[in-house]
């Protein structure tokens, strides 16, 4: 159950984010600089928290597999996603119009659960959840949703499809945090240093296929800037906790 409910507080900006576009819709700008702060965030995140904690208790190769083989399983799996129709899924420009509404759900259900795994994980040791985890995944998430239910929402997708779709993804992103803080408890540390690399890997994957483009596109020229303050902010909390 803590693991759920601290998984349950990092996906809760799921929800958040489409309820603000249902509020008011931001400008595409806006909404790639956000992503961009995401993406920065997320990125610190996974260089600190998740590969060098991870190389703590594991050889290189071992880690390097990991990476590999959570790259590899994001890709084939959005590759699948993709061709069923789920193209196009967090863009915020409505080219989700010719879509399937189930393969858009697994989808955004693909991207949110490597890192509720890994955010369920953190717990794993009695230290208690890692807050730059916890706020990289809130953030990451919020820039997420809000694109995909602005394209969504032009798409024609109605308002309660649009809340159930984010609410299940919320739900199910918490029931992978406690799943992963179970399986994971009493684990040998190479086991968990190999999922936090699985992790890294699938992250960094969907973060170069449905955020980084997303935050390139309708950025404007301080997106970079925008990325690297994200990334300073989540490496300061970090070094803080650390």
């Amino acid at each position: 159950m803590e693991g759920f409910w601290w998984g349950l507080v990092g996906s809760s900006s799921l929800v958040l984010g489409a309820l603000l576009v249902l509020w008011r819709t931001p400008s595409r700008r806006l909404t790639g600089l956000i992503m961009a702060f995401g993406a920065g965030v997320l990125i610190s995140a996974v260089a600190y928290d998740l590969v060098e904690d991870a190389s703590e208790s594991a050889g290189g190769w071992l880690l390097l597999a990991g990476l590999a083989a959570g790259a590899l399983t994001f890709f084939v799996g959005d590759l699948l996603i993709d061709r069923s129709g789920g193209d196009h899924r967090k863009r915020s420009t409505g080219a989700q119009s010719g879509g399937a509404g189930g393969a858009i759900a697994l989808g955004t259900v693909l991207d949110g659960v490597p890192e509720s795994v890994v955010l369920g994980s953190t717990l794993v040791g009695g230290g208690g959840v890692s807050i730059a985890v916890l706020v990289a995944v809130f953030v990451s998430n919020l820039p997420e949703a809000m694109a995909a239910t602005v394209g969504l929402r032009q798409a024609g997708m109605s308002t309660i499809r649009l809340l159930s779709l984010w609410g299940s993804t919320t739900l199910v992103s918490a029931v992978a945090a406690g799943i992963g803080y179970a399986a994971l408890a009493g684990a040998p540390p190479e086991i968990l240093a190999v999922v936090q690399a699985f992790a890294a890997g699938a992250l960094l994957t969907m973060l170069v296929d449905t955020m980084i483009p997303e935050a390139s596109q309708f950025g404007g020229p301080v997106t970079g800037l925008v990325t690297v303050l994200g990334f300073a902010s989540a490496f300061g909390l970090s070094a803080i906790g650390g």
